[in-house]
């Protein structure tokens, strides 16, 4: 009777090599998963416009912001026309005398004004200016300080005849009330030029308030 041959136990060789394959594919199976891992993320889009907004998305609705700008021109017009420098009412020129001055294409002019006050609180006269229109030609002048108009009245007495306390600069207007006065100016024309005038134009001006502007 024949006994079963015997299975002899692996190697060291065998054993070795068998564990380099299973090495092999586990080495072979991570290789093919990794790429599958390793893969970038699919790009998404990406618009600048939506980070930073535009202006249809940050600003209000158009009708709203319409109104807006016409209530703030509104409160301005308001606030300009109740804060605008006011003129006082009304101004009259009450006498004109005109006195040539000898050797000169120069005359000397006193000239009576009235002006009325009509606010509710007193005002102080700043300038007070004299215009001849000749109707080719333009002249200017300030009334003169009291001391010189008084000289010249000296100088020429005609020119005085018609005269009242002196109007300066510097003069209270009362309110609700007439401040009449006269004042003397100068202009580089002959007597005839001045009598034939297109218009003889006095400016009352007081401090932080419109001229009065009087035209003869």
């Amino acid at each position: 009777m024949s006994s079963p041959t015997p299975t002899p136990p692996p190697g060291p060789e065998t054993s070795s090599i068998g564990s380099q394959q299973t090495q092999t594919q586990q080495q072979t199976q991570t290789q093919q998963s990794e790429p599958q891992e390793n893969q970038p993320n699919q790009q998404s889009d990406f618009n600048i416009g939506e980070e930073y907004g535009t202006a249809r998305k940050n600003l209000p609705p158009a009708g709203i912001l319409a109104i807006c700008i016409a209530v703030v021109l509104v409160i301005v017009a308001a606030y300009a026309l109740t804060h605008r420098a006011h003129a006082l009412s009304s101004g009259t020129m009450d006498d004109v005398t005109v006195v040539a001055v000898p050797g000169q294409d120069m005359v000397m002019v006193a000239i009576n004004v009235t002006v009325q006050n009509n606010a509710e609180k007193p005002s102080w006269i700043h300038t007070i200016r004299a215009t001849l229109d000749t109707g080719k030609e333009k002249h200017d002048d300030d009334a003169s300080p009291a001391v010189d108009a008084q000289r010249y009245f000296q100088a020429f007495p005609a020119l005085k005849q018609h005269a009242i306390a002196f109007l300066m600069p510097e003069a209270r207007l009362d309110a609700q009330s007439k401040t009449s006065g006269t004042i003397v100016v100068s202009f580089p024309v002959n007597q005839d030029v001045f009598n034939a005038r297109k218009s003889l134009t006095v400016t009352v001006a007081p401090y932080e308030e419109l001229p009065v502007v009087i035209t003869k």
